[in-house]
């Protein structure tokens, strides 16, 4: 019997030497979201169910194959983990009355998220991300649209992904949508019998969803029947000014009639930004848009719209290939060379850390090579070393693990020595 144990299909671990990554990725995160104006909110890992069923639509793919729902003790009771982070802070918003305090809240979340597809490369069932949504209770505004969109290269640039492609469509106004919907609906159905198999189902489910099929036969159809979205009038003017602000920044675009995004609640922009590396076909690292009736569908005022995007982190990761961040060890490791040092050396370690140095100790006496040894695989900038002389002397060998040099300290000064030298 075979009684180990394996991470659950479609998650993964994120090991040690990989943590300093993800952290200097959140780090960044945070600190260009702020620079914005975005707040972080933590929202719930699941919620009712009924709240993606109603804000994701009852026709998408990710609730009929792909929520996760959990097991209840009682009957009224149904939950699921959450498999995107739009409806949860819309549901936060309404629920804490943001639209009652400020006219705009820009919120920002980076946590994990939930979806029972078919696991693969850069697609997993637990996967994380980082999210922003800007939600207003006036006018939607062009403005806001783009300074979203560069809030979401700005990340991908400043994390190192190199030449992030953006795309960009309209899907027009909710009424626009119903219309397009009917035309889409009208046209495809001259070419049915060459729709794959999932798209004659989202032919009558949702159409918009045969756009973006990757199936080559799919595409032929989608390629001869669409060359623009037919747009009202306001709509077209909405977008253009949304094109208009971007250009005014530098941020180059191209427009794809084609895009859509899989969710029900989208209107007007809708984005993606892909990125060259390890992601083979599926090579987004974000997406998002603009929503004008989610608030209302979940119980909110009419006349709060929203805007945000997700940014995907293990897709990010793929990306980039290898980490373009420094990534942040340990300052000073320091060694014994005899068990007996070792409370000598437990002191100093603590004494550093309560000055703010980052440091670790060889809790294990080894020889001068194994020690150093642990010392570089620890990342250490300073190895301090403890021996006979030293104990002696009352001092401390600092040696520096990038040019080789080694000093000799006083035991009294080496909490200010090391301060100096690493603050230069």
């Amino acid at each position: 019997m075979n009684n180990t144990f394996n991470v659950p299909r479609g998650t993964s671990d994120i090991l040690p030497d990989a943590v300093p990554l993800w952290e200097a990725l959140e780090f960044l995160a945070r600190k260009i979201c702020k620079s914005y104006g975005y707040r972080e909110i933590r929202t719930p890992v699941y919620e009712d169910v009924n709240l993606f069923k109603r804000s994701l639509g009852a026709t998408t793919d990710v609730v009929n194959k792909q929520l996760l729902e959990l097991a209840s003790a009682k009957e009224d009771e149904g939950y699921a983990l959450r498999p995107e982070g739009t409806a949860s802070v819309m549901r936060s918003y309404i629920e804490n009355s943001f639209d009652k305090k400020e006219r705009l809240s820009k919120f920002f979340y980076i946590g994990p998220m939930f979806r029972g597809e078919r696991p693969q490369k850069g697609r997993l069932r637990q996967f994380h991300q980082i999210g922003v949504e800007a939600i207003s209770v006036d006018e939607a505004s062009p403005f806001l649209d783009a300074e979203t969109i560069a809030l979401a290269m700005h990340l991908l640039r400043e994390f190192g992904v190199k030449d992030p492609q953006l795309k960009i469509n309209s899907l027009g106004s909710k009424e626009d949508k119903a219309r397009i919907s009917d035309w889409l609906r009208g046209e495809f159905a001259k070419h049915k019998d060459k729709l794959c198999v999932d798209c004659r189902e989202r032919f009558e489910r949702n159409v918009f969803r045969v756009l973006d099929c990757k199936n080559e036969s799919c595409r032929k159809v989608v390629a001869s029947v669409v060359k623009d979205l037919p747009l009202s009038v306001p709509s077209q003017e909405y977008f253009s000014k949304v094109q208009a602000a971007l250009t005014s920044i530098k941020i180059p675009f191209e427009v794809s009639p084609h895009l859509v995004r899989g969710l029900d609640y989208y209107t007007h922009t809708v984005f993606e930004i892909t990125a060259a590396g390890r992601l083979g076909s599926q090579d987004a690292v974000g997406a998002g848009g603009r929503y004008s009736t989610l608030a209302f569908e979940l119980g909110g005022a009419e006349n709060i719209r929203g805007i945000g995007f997700a940014l995907g982190i293990e897709r990010i990761l793929l990306a980039l290939g290898e980490a373009p961040i420094e990534l942040a060890r340990v300052d000073v490791f320091i060694m014994a060379m005899k068990e007996e040092y070792q409370p000598l050396i437990f002191l100093v370690l603590q004494l550093l850390r309560k000055a703010g140095i980052s440091a670790d100790m060889g809790f294990v006496c080894g020889s001068m090579k194994s020690q150093m040894g642990r010392a570089d695989k620890a990342g250490a900038r300073f190895a301090l070393i403890v021996g006979e002389d030293e104990v002696k002397n009352n001092s401390i060998a600092v040696k520096d693990m990038q040019n080789s040099t080694q000093e000799t300290v006083a035991l009294a000064d080496i909490v200010e020595h090391l301060g100096k030298v690493l603050s230069s």
